[in-house]
């Protein structure tokens, strides 16, 4: 079955630096994906590039067997490809529930009045149907990055990239968006995670790939990778030899 989800033989440049050279990424259909590597590595890039917020010198985007590299951010969205940010940016503004509203309806491409019951089902699953009416601007950082869930799942996503979404959090408040995350694979939603709180993704994801200097440095099964010598070495500074 080909993959939901592929970057092929991506290149990117931002003048001497080179966050991505020769990148392939493939997600399967269903499967829960993490990416991990230092900071600067271009994680977030990659996610840039597969959303159509950055543009790729070379390389091509491909959602569910098309070639989408030329689409803007909107169409790609409303095939079904969503994400989160590492930095949650609610319209502080306005409620909590006329921010997954405005999501549904220009994001998933539908009425807005045709959508509410669905947004009402979202915050519900979210853990925010208790502040429907409370101002984003608001929210601690736990609810708005359940926020930044929400907004994307009711884009109607068959595919997820979540971006650093347990940072910042206490160990509960993790334990918490775990259990959300867990949830919303079930619900048949295909994943891929940035993220440096690591037991995070040990707890979800079934493949783990490793980011450096512009490339897959490592990949395969999350807990034999997290002990690899490669690994060891990019964040803890041991020399792959010792």
């Amino acid at each position: 079955m080909p993959p939901i989800l592929a970057l092929e033989n991506i290149d990117k440049r931002f003048g001497a630096v080179v966050v991505a050279e020769g990148v392939d990424l493939s997600l399967a259909d269903g499967e829960a994906l993490g990416i991990i590597g230092p900071n600067g590595a271009g994680k977030t890039t990659l996610f840039g590039i597969a959303t159509g917020t950055v543009t790729p010198d070379s390389g091509r985007v491909v959602f569910a067997g098309e070639d989408i590299t030329r689409l803007p951010p909107e169409q790609r969205c409303r095939k079904g490809l969503a994400r989160s940010f590492q930095i949650p940016q609610p319209f502080s503004g306005m409620t909590v529930f006329e921010n997954v509203v405005v999501a549904a309806a220009f994001g998933g491409g539908e009425r807005e009045a045709a959508v509410y019951e669905r947004c009402a089902e979202l915050l519900g699953r979210c853990g925010l149907a208790d502040k429907a009416n409370k101002r984003a601007g608001g929210l601690t950082l736990l609810d708005r990055k359940r926020l930044e869930l929400a907004r994307a799942l009711a884009t109607r996503p068959r595919v997820l990239l979540l971006d650093e979404v347990a940072g910042g959090l206490t160990e509960h408040e993790c334990n918490a968006l775990v259990t959300l995350i867990k949830a919303v694979r079930a619900g048949g939603v295909s994943i891929v995670w940035i993220e440096h709180v690591v037991h995070a993704l040990l707890a979800t994801v079934d493949r783990l790939l490793v980011l450096h200097g512009g490339k897959f440095i490592a990949e395969g099964d999350p807990a034999t990778v997290i002990r690899s010598p490669q690994v060891a070495e990019i964040y803890m500074g041991i020399a792959a030899d010792a």
